[in-house]
Parts: C-alpha cells; structure tokens; sequence
C-alpha cells in the first residue's frame, strides 16, 4: 500500500516539473525570438542623416545626384502662425515673421544647388505656400495632392518625379511621416521640425533611398566650395 502511495505522490509531481520546465523553456524561447526579431528591425530600419554634421553632405553625394535631377526634397512649411506666440506674417492660418526668414534660409541653400532643373509644388494650404514663395521668391505652383497626408503619399511623390529633373515639395509633417513610414524609418526618427528639408534619391534605376535632412538653420553653414 505504501509503495502505491509513493508511486501515486511521486509521478504529479514529477508532471508537474516537467510541465513547469517546458513552460519556461516556451518562454526562453519566445524571449530570444522576440529578441532576435527586434535587433533585426532595427538594423533594417532606416535612418535618416543629418547632412550637416560631420561629412555627411559631401559623402551622401545629394549635389552630384542633385545636378544629374535624381532628387526629390521635401520641405515642411515654416513656423505656424496659430501655434505660437511670435508675430504672423499675415492671417492667422499662415507663418510667423520668424518662419518667413526660415523659409529664405531654406531658399538660399536651395538656390546654392541649383534650381534650374527643379520644378516646385506647394500645397495650397496658407502656411505652405507663405513658405514656398519665401523660399523661391516667387508665387509657386500648387496641387491638392502635396497636402493629402495619407499612406500613399509615397507613391504620390513617386509619380510625380519627372526623370532628370529634381522634385521639391512644400508639404507638411504629416505627409513628410507618411513617406518615411513607407521607407521604414522608425517612429522616433520621422519627426520634422519648421522648414527641415527632407532629400531623396529616386534615379529611376534602383529603389528610392532616403539621403538624409537638412534643418533651415543649417542651410547657412553651406557654401558653394563645400557642395562642389
């Protein structure tokens, strides 16, 4: 009877033991896959460089594939009038004094390259085409496209780039995020600030890579012996 008792007291638990060990071995498991996935989805992801730090103006090689019109810029609108607390250029839905003088900064870095083999599209609202005109100087064409911020703007921009000629929008945060999200950088690298410059390269010979971002600040730190 005794020895019916041992063997009934001694195999549960001996279930249960192993149960309790396949369990954290499902568990290790799960861990290192998840583990290996995330370090896999971060090596993928891809970033965007600061093209004012550093070399990384001249090594990403933006004016060599600028001259041959094998990019497209995408620069978000300047300084909101509603959102601060500086003075408006005008109406309330458009820039602020500050953003205006943003925006020449983006157009003088701009004109440095070259726009002669550019074409530039604004989106209608106030605040991108205050900045447009500040950056070119001049009224700049619009189209309701470069402000539908919706998950095929990627594919918008794709197909409005003509061969050989560089593409510059005057977009907003929204669709510069949406573009990037389809290029697989990561949530914490897509922010935009006021008039950042967003430059890809599409050749129409390999798939569009982002080149890199330029702050309206930075834009005055370039020169003419360093793009060349």
């Amino acid at each position: 009877m005794s020895t019916t008792l041992i063997n009934e007291t001694v195999i549960p638990v001996k279930n249960s033991f192993v149960s309790m060990f396949s369990r954290r071995s499902v568990i290790a498991i799960a861990v290192t896959i998840f583990a290996v996935v995330l370090i896999t989805w971060f090596c993928r992801a891809t970033p965007v460089v600061d093209l004012s730090v550093n070399n990384n103006f001249n090594n990403s090689k933006l004016y060599e594939r600028w001259i041959r019109g094998d990019v497209v810029v995408m620069v978000r609108h300047a300084e909101r009038c509603d959102r601060s607390a500086n003075p408006c250029l005008g109406s309330v839905d458009g820039i602020t004094v500050r953003g205006s003088q943003a925006a020449r900064a983006v157009g003088v870095g701009l004109q440095q390259m070259g726009l002669e083999n550019s074409q530039t599209i604004a989106s209608p609202l106030t605040r991108t085409r205050q900045t447009a005109d500040f950056i070119l100087g001049r009224v700049v064409p619009t189209q309701s496209w470069v402000s539908d911020c919706i998950s095929g703007f990627r594919d918008s921009v794709l197909a409005h780039k003509k061969p050989a000629q560089n593409l510059v929008l005057i977009t907003h945060s929204g669709c510069i995020d949406q573009f990037e999200r389809k290029m697989g950088v990561r949530a914490g690298d897509r922010s935009s600030d006021y008039a950042q410059a967003v430059f890809v390269n599409v050749d129409g010979k390999h798939a569009p890579s982002i080149i890199g971002s330029m702050d309206a600040t930075q834009w005055k730190n370039m020169t003419i012996g360093q793009v060349n």
